[in-house]
C-alpha cells in the first residue's frame, strides 16, 4: 500500500498526530483500486488542488508550516469538506473513498472518521490563530502601522492559498479584499483602546472617553 505522505510529516510540539490511514479497514491505494467508471461524476470534475501533484506535496507542506498552523493535508480536507457539504451535512465518506482522485498529492483513501478528525482539526487551529492574532491586535503590542504590515503578510498567504485552489483573483477584487480587510482592522484598533482605557485619554489621538459608557 502507498502510504498518504501527510503522516510522515513530524508534527509540531503542540499539534496532535492525526491518522491518515482508514480506521475501519477500508484502506488501500485509491488511486489504483477504484476504477475511474466508479468514481462520482461530481469527483470525476473537481479541479482544485491540480497545482499540486505528489512531487510537490512537501514543498506545498513546508510552505503551510512555515507560515501557518496547518499542514497540507488539514488544508485540502477542509476544503473539501466546504466543497461537498449538502443540507444534511459533509460527504465524509465520498471525501474518503475518493481523496486520491480529488486532490493529486493525496496517495490513500481515509475513512470517514479520519476525514473528521483533519477538519477537526484545521477548525481548531483557526480558531486558536484567530484568538491568538486578535489578542495581538487588540493589546497594543503593535502600532497601526506594524499591524497593517501583519495583516499584508497575511492576506498575501490568504490569496496564494486560494489561487493554488484554482481560485482566480483579479486585481479589483484583491484591492478590494484589502481594503474591506483594513476598514475592519482599523475598527478593531479603535475599539480596542476603548476596552484597555477607562476614564481615559487615548494615548493616540488624545480623544477623552469613558468606556463604561454606552
Amino acid at each position: 500500500m502507498v502510504e498518504d505522505p501527510a503522516p510522515s510529516d513530524e508534527p509540531r510540539a503542540d499539534e496532535e498526530t492525526q491518522p491518515a490511514a482508514d480506521t475501519d479497514g477500508q484502506t488501500g491505494d485509491g488511486g489504483s483500486d477504484t476504477a475511474v467508471s466508479d468514481v462520482p461524476a461530481d469527483v470525476q470534475k473537481y479541479e482544485k488542488f491540480q497545482k499540486i501533484d505528489g512531487s510537490t506535496y512537501d514543498r506545498a507542506n513546508e510552505f503551510l508550516r512555515e507560515r501557518t498552523y496547518i499542514t497540507a493535508r488539514e488544508w485540502a480536507i477542509a476544503r473539501l469538506c466546504a466543497d461537498f457539504r449538502t443540507e444534511t451535512g459533509v460527504e465524509m465518506t465520498k471525501i474518503g473513498e475518493n481523496l486520491p482522485h480529488l486532490v493529486p498529492f493525496m496517495t490513500d483513501t481515509y475513512s470517514p472518521q479520519a476525514v473528521n478528525q483533519a477538519r477537526s482539526s484545521f477548525e481548531e487551529k483557526v480558531r486558536m490563530a484567530g484568538a491568538t492574532f486578535l489578542y495581538g491586535a487588540m493589546s497594543d503590542f503593535f502600532t497601526a502601522e506594524e499591524l497593517d504590515d501583519v495583516m499584508y503578510e497575511a492576506t498575501e498567504v490568504a490569496k496564494f492559498l486560494l489561487e493554488v485552489e484554482g481560485v482566480d483573483l483579479s486585481v479589483e477584487e484583491e484591492l478590494e479584499a484589502e481594503d474591506r480587510i483594513s476598514e475592519v482592522m482599523r475598527d478593531v484598533r479603535e475599539h480596542s483602546v476603548e476596552l484597555r482605557h477607562d476614564e481615559v485619554t487615548c494615548p493616540e489621538c488624545g480623544h477623552e472617553f469613558d468606556a463604561s459608557d454606552e
